[in-house]
């Protein structure tokens, strides 16, 4: 047993082939200032022959490698995607086999786009239980499998790519890295976001999402500050789910977060559904815009319609 865990590590991975919104001009009828009012995207990368367990097991390498353990040290891994097109073996398998992690607990989570806050919580409760030590946790998608590149309304939105994090318990004495988590769904709303059937593209009622994000989601956010006994105010950095620029700006400011260093990935890398929040993270920790120890506010919201958010130090 442990008091608790922390981020020690992180690391992100995506692909190379950049697809801008005049390159989508040429695909579907829409033009770049519609989608930058619209979402906020001006690039998204593309997986060619990359898979989710490629994706995954670059992205947890990274992380695994700036931890300073090695892959004997990992008995946990855990990735969070709905994406994976092959039922079995997990994605989370594939990653350990990679990595050369030989005998871990190894699992996939889907909540879509809290998958990562989700399999965060679920890793900090069992090395906080004692049934794991050091473990990983990824994000992983390719959404791009699944657009309908017909459709302006939803092409437009997805990226591909990773995040992962190495998660390793406190020390004695040590406060926790990883604040209680704060989660849940709103299932009477679980057909506005889907991907469904053998044949499956994303479909989403873009407007419904917008408005239960924009009213819900401050409250909720809230929430996950106070379980971590502190105010938002306090925030050094913002990360939710890099959905839309224009829910991810008003949501900052309903919170309250005028000195936080806020996420916007999206417009970048678009909506990596699961992977965007680690993806986020990774990078401004690469950025240096983060002081390591400082308290970040991670929240993922999005198919489902679920959501999970926690306060972390940044490792």
């Amino acid at each position: 047993m442990t008091a608790g865990s922390k981020l020690l590590a992180v690391g992100h991975y995506q692909p190379a082939r950049v697809l801008t919104n005049e390159d989508l001009t040429k695909i579907v009828d829409t033009s770049d200032e519609w989608i930058r009012d619209r979402v906020g995207i001006v690039t998204r990368r593309i997986a060619d022959s990359e898979t989710v367990a490629d994706m995954a097991s670059a992205a947890a390498g990274k992380a695994l490698a700036a931890s300073g353990l090695a892959a004997a040290d990992i008995d946990l891994i855990a990735v969070a995607t709905c994406t994976s097109v092959d039922r079995c073996p997990n994605v989370a398998a594939r990653v350990a086999n990679r990595l050369g992690v030989s005998a871990p607990a190894a699992y996939d989570i889907n909540t879509a786009c809290s998958g990562f806050e989700y399999a965060l919580a679920t890793v900090d409760h069992a090395i906080r239980a004692g049934a794991a030590r050091h473990t990983l946790v990824i994000g992983a998608e390719k959404l791009t499998e699944f657009a309908d590149w017909t459709d302006r309304s939803t092409c437009v939105l997805f990226g591909d790519g990773a995040g992962a994090a190495v998660v390793t318990p406190t020390a004695p004495g040590e406060e926790p890295g990883i604040g209680p988590v704060v989660w849940g769904s709103a299932p009477d709303k679980g057909d506005v976001l889907t991907i469904e059937g053998w044949r499956p593209y994303v479909k989403q009622n873009g407007q419904v999402v917008f408005r239960w994000a924009i009213s819900a989601l401050p409250e909720l956010a809230e929430r996950a500050c106070a379980a971590a006994g502190i105010e938002a105010k306090d925030l050094a950095a913002f990360i939710p789910h890099q959905a839309n620029l224009r829910i991810i700006e008003p949501l900052a400011r309903k919170l309250g977060v005028p000195d936080a260093a806020v996420a916007k990935d999206i417009v970048e890398s678009g909506n990596t559904s699961a992977a965007s929040v680690p993806l986020a993270l990774s990078k401004m920790v690469e950025r240096r815009e983060i002081p390591s120890g400082a308290p970040v506010l991670l929240f993922g919201f999005g198919g489902g319609l679920t959501y999970a958010g926690q306060v972390i130090r940044c490792p």
